[in-house]
């Protein structure tokens, strides 16, 4: 049976060994147009899997930086749409929302001129306020969780297509994983997961299953992360930006060897 976020195809297997071909039916990770609507603004279009969407709502609010805190979101339903994909309907406080309209106009904007341009990369780069909590743990926590991380993939074991975001304790045990075709998407739904079991970021230490890149470092500072280990490698940017906000980071997580960036 097919995990929830899989849906299930008829094709054919090919073999370099030059034996027959053959026909088999295989589950693929779900990938659908997910249209993000704030107190009925169109805010972004995210290809994302359909699972976890209330956590990623959340997650992806408190990513952006449209709200300060869970208490600051309402409500948010997710409805497929007739055509195809879904449309996930977010509603924060009358006072979180209004800054959305005018957010909303300057990406409207952005693309008419040059100096535009120049604004939109001065507010990617932006500095972010620094990353104050400390916790303690060693090499052994991180390898414990790399180790036991593939238990909680059941998308990824069936389909060898989503990527996996984990909260795990000083000590290496894995407390929440959620999983999308999306590294940032699956952060973003981690995120949304922790705030709504009310799980502090702050005390834990978050696993990737992603390459290290400056988007996920910057949502790891958003959200407070005292430490972000990958899989994969980081890039120089990411490097540079942990370094810069007191992120301690973590890549290259093998079962034997990783490195402390």
């Amino acid at each position: 049976m097919p995990v929830e976020g899989s849906r299930t195809f008829a094709l054919t297997e090919h073999f370099a060994s030059g034996a027959a071909s053959r026909p088999l039916e295989r589950p693929l990770i779900e990938e659908a147009p997910v249209a993000v609507e704030i107190n009925g603004i169109g805010y972004a279009v995210m290809m994302a899997t359909p699972t976890d969407l209330e956590d990623y709502a959340l997650g992806f609010c408190l990513s952006e930086q449209l709200i300060a805190s869970p208490a600051e979101f309402v409500s948010a339903q997710a409805t497929p749409v007739e055509a195809g994909g879904w449309m996930l309907r977010v509603q924060l406080g009358a006072d979180e929302a209004a800054p959305l309209l005018e957010r909303a106009r300057l990406r409207l904007s952005e693309g008419s001129c040059g100096l535009c341009g120049i604004e939109s990369l001065e507010q990617v780069l932006r500095p972010l306020s620094p990353v104050t909590a400390r916790i303690e743990l060693g090499p052994e926590a991180i390898f414990r969780a790399a180790a036991g991380l593939r238990e909680w993939q059941a998308l990824g074991r069936q389909t060898g297509a989503a990527h996996a975001a984990a909260l795990c304790s000083v000590d290496g045990t894995i407390m929440l994983v959620r999983e999308d075709v999306g590294r940032h998407n699956a952060f973003d739904k981690l995120i949304g997961a922790a705030a709504r079991q009310n799980m502090a970021m702050a005390d834990h230490f978050v696993l990737l299953t992603a390459r290290c890149s400056f988007e996920l470092v910057q949502k790891a500072v958003i959200a407070g992360v005292p430490l972000l280990a990958t899989i994969s490698a980081a890039s120089s940017l990411a490097c540079e930006q942990a370094r810069a906000h007191g992120l301690r980071l973590v890549s290259l997580v093998r079962s034997d060897s990783m490195l402390e960036m």
